[in-house]
């Protein structure tokens, strides 16, 4: 049996870092989206053979045990004593270690597919627990569509999706590493966005509001040590993106644009000098286990 599943990029709209927990997670507070940018995982079951395979053309994405699609097969397997192999073949599309979640993507996606394939009947929330053992993006991942995440970041609670608009995202030819960012982050001085200010303004569907409540409590340190992505969200500014961000931990831009006249330019202006630039649009609906 062979089944193909997307696995949409997310960007935070907001995204804010409370505390440092005890268990040395931070506890934050964000509303994040799922966008049309997605990678393509195609699960091909092994009937004959107990293994975990991943195939990918990406030399970036690894294919043993740190790949974060093989961690979500592997906990599958363990945790309902599976004693057949899949092989999962990874599409990337969404640009790696950008601060979009495209690791988590794809375990939750493979999830949801492995959940079918071995036919286990799990519900969605079934398998957000189970992905948030993976990593604190991949529960959010599982549900998609748009939602406040608290806790670090695995309690999701569903809000309605922003208005349409297009996402104009540019990565710069860099790696960050987001372990690094949260122990550079100085929480007392920091400026924190407001976070069910920005959770209001979906719920109304106000654009405007949407675009100045926007924030980032992690810019403060990427753009300090990275600053060609203080550039780009000049560039994307300067260009006449309704509102620029940076998503997560970095070093991934993305503008919201309301007009295609306006995303034209704003695209093309950062093609001049950015080679990963995507425009796409948001994605309203959240998954289902169909």
């Amino acid at each position: 049996m062979r089944l193909s599943i997307k696995a949409p990029a997310k960007i935070n709209l907001s995204l804010d870092v409370l505390y440092k927990r005890p268990d040395g997670y931070h506890e934050v507070k964000m509303v994040m989206t799922t966008i049309d940018l997605a990678d393509r995982i195609e699960l091909v079951a092994l009937p004959e053979e107990d293994a975990i395979r991943i195939v990918s053309q990406n030399r970036f994405v690894p294919d043993d045990c740190r790949n974060l699609a093989y961690q979500a097969a592997k906990l599958l397997k363990e945790t309902f004593s599976i004693r057949q192999g899949v092989a999962i073949s990874i599409t990337k599309h969404i640009p790696v270690a950008a601060g979009l979640a495209g690791g988590s993507s794809d375990a939750a996606a493979t999830l949801r597919g492995l959940n079918k394939l071995w036919q286990l009947g799990l519900t969605m929330d079934e398998l957000a627990e189970l992905g948030a053992k993976i990593g604190s993006d991949v529960a959010f991942c599982v549900y998609g569509g748009t939602a406040l995440a608290t806790g670090r970041g695995e309690i999701i609670t569903p809000i309605p999706s922003p208005p349409p608009c297009w996402v104009v995202l540019a990565k710069p030819p860099i790696g960050v590493s987001t372990a690094e960012v949260y122990r550079n982050l100085e929480l007392e001085r920091v400026s924190h966005p407001d976070v069910d200010a920005m959770v209001r303004a979906i719920e109304r569907q106000d654009y405007a509001a949407i675009c100045r409540l926007v924030g980032n409590v992690l810019e403060e340190v990427t753009l300090k040590k990275y600053p060609e992505v203080a550039h780009i969200k000049e560039q994307m500014k300067r260009f006449g993106a309704d509102a620029v961000l940076m998503s997560g931990s970095g070093p991934t831009v993305f503008g919201l644009i309301e007009h295609d006249s306006r995303m034209q330019r704003v695209y093309n202006g950062l093609r001049g000098f950015c080679d990963q630039v995507f425009a796409v649009r948001m994605l309203g609906e959240r998954h289902s286990l169909d």
